[in-house]
């Protein structure tokens, strides 16, 4: 029998942020008899490249001492500024330098939230920190007598927040509280409204965590320079005869049940809309565990668009028969636009592209940051935009719970999500000595390096994650 336990009698540090939910989380706690004191701590002190007006610092720590104020707890402040630059942004910075899209948000749970501030508050004799974070912990004592902390989605699925606290370990996890997991974000509205806190109508924070609502491109121009490249528009053609197309339909169909033709389009278009495509394939766990490590490495690569040559040729034109020079016709590709550095784009990118004349929408499929290329392929269907398998390599794979961790040569099945708020996917995990291979019932848009791939039981258990390496 699972039991969610809140153990009451202790010191309690509620990290308050100003926000609706850390408030109703600090209100509960101290409801439920514990001794609990909030702690504001300030993040970030620049303001180029955000936009004004949005989560501003300043009004967030007025907010939350008034929340303190009104439950009656004391409140505290911490700067840790220099921590979370060191520790999330530098590591933002470097990861899109490299063409890659960190989650930052996760990383300051894993860092900061968990890290630093759990530390600040440890010092001020607190036994355990509380956030406002849409999830549930449970623990159960295992036959050696060693108690397993466990964390689950948020009854509220839209609203569930485990994405986040992913990199989380069993340490950590003993220290944390999420009073508000088994509520609906309109329950604690209402606990709030009834309550009268000066947060109660205060809307979510958005953007960058602690950071806020920002100009990404113009964010990362602080550090990363802009240098103009061209934009690449892939035609579908291009897949017709590629080497490596051919080889992901061959090799996944093989692995399905009945030898059908695998699907490697997504019917994918929004977190709650899809195509009329049945886009599921159907594989067979005995045939996955068969693959040798090659064949899985080779599955798990993006595609290569370097292939695609532009070569110049001289024409004359008008009356005159002036001389001009022009591209050649490519039947793969064309060269549409510009952009002003390709480490500012992303994977599954729409917006941002400044390019017209398509009757669908143009996604970003690809980044080659040493040539300075984006390619874009038009359409929710383009190939280019789905991929059914993808690589961790072993340093990156970490388990919530240990005493679960995989075996080479292990597949088990789980559900996994690749960014937040995606609904969760059917998949198989592949355990190598290279690392986690996740090969997918149905092709995923938008698998993006540097993100967080987060595996889940059947019973919504969050269990571990990994930053997908290509």
């Amino acid at each position: 029998m699972l039991v969610f336990v809140y153990l009451c009698s202790m010191k309690v540090c509620v990290g308050l942020s100003g926000g609706v939910d850390s408030s109703v989380a600090a209100l509960l706690l101290k409801q439920q008899g514990y001794d609990v004191f909030a702690m504001f701590m300030q993040n970030w002190h620049d303001t180029e490249g955000t936009l004004h007006g949005d989560c501003e610092w300043e009004e967030d720590r007025l907010v939350a001492e008034m929340v303190a104020k009104k439950i009656g707890i004391p409140f505290h402040f911490v700067d840790l500024s220099d921590e979370y630059r060191r520790r999330v942004v530098d590591y933002m910075f470097s990861e899109y330098e490299q063409g890659r899209t960190p989650n930052p948000d996760v990383l300051c749970n894993r860092e900061i939230k968990f890290d630093a501030f759990l530390d600040a508050a440890l010092k001020l004799g607190a036994d355990m920190v509380a956030t406002g974070h849409y999830c549930r912990k449970a623990e159960f004592t295992d036959a050696d007598g060693k108690t397993v902390y466990r964390i689950f989605e948020g009854t509220d699925p839209g609203k569930d927040q485990s994405y986040f606290l992913c990199q989380l370990n069993q340490e950590q996890l003993s220290r944390a509280l999420f009073p508000i997991g088994h509520l609906l974000k309109k329950e604690v509205r209402q606990i709030a409204a009834d309550a009268a806190l000066p947060s109660a109508t205060k809307k979510d924070s958005q953007g960058i965590c602690f950071v806020g609502k920002v100009d990404l491109p113009e964010f990362l121009k602080q550090k990363l320079k802009s240098v103009q490249g061209n934009i690449v528009e892939v035609y579908p053609d291009f897949y017709t005869d590629n080497p490596h197309y051919k080889f992901q339909q061959e090799t996944l169909s093989s692995l399905t049940v009945g030898g059908v033709q695998a699907n490697l389009v997504t019917g994918y278009i929004s977190e709650d809309k899809c195509t009329d495509t049945l886009s599921s394939n159907h594989y067979d766990p005995a045939r996955i565990a068969a693959l040798d490590d090659e064949t899985l490495e080779r599955l798990a690569t993006p595609y290569r668009y370097d292939s695609i040559k532009f070569i110049t040729e001289t024409y004359r034109s008008g009356r005159k028969h002036v001389k001009k020079t022009r591209f050649k016709a490519n039947p793969w590709g064309k060269i549409i636009g510009t952009h002003d550095g390709a480490q500012f784009f992303t994977i599954g990118q729409r917006h941002g592209l400044n390019v017209g004349g398509h009757d669908d929408s143009l996604f970003v499929i690809a980044t080659d940051i040493e040539n300075n290329v984006v390619y874009a392929g038009e359409g929710h269907t383009h190939p280019g935009l789905s991929r059914s398998c993808l690589k961790i390599s072993g340093s990156q794979i970490h388990w919530i719970r240990p005493d679960l961790t995989m075996q080479n040569g292990e597949v088990r099945r789980y559900r996994v999500r690749i960014r937040y708020r995606q609904p969760l996917q059917d998949a198989w995990l592949i355990q190598r000595p290279a690392g986690l291979f996740i090969l997918f019932d149905e092709p995923q848009r938008g698998i993006t390096p540097g993100q967080f791939a987060v595996w889940y039981a059947p019973d919504d258990e969050m269990l571990g994650s990994g930053v997908i390496e290509n």
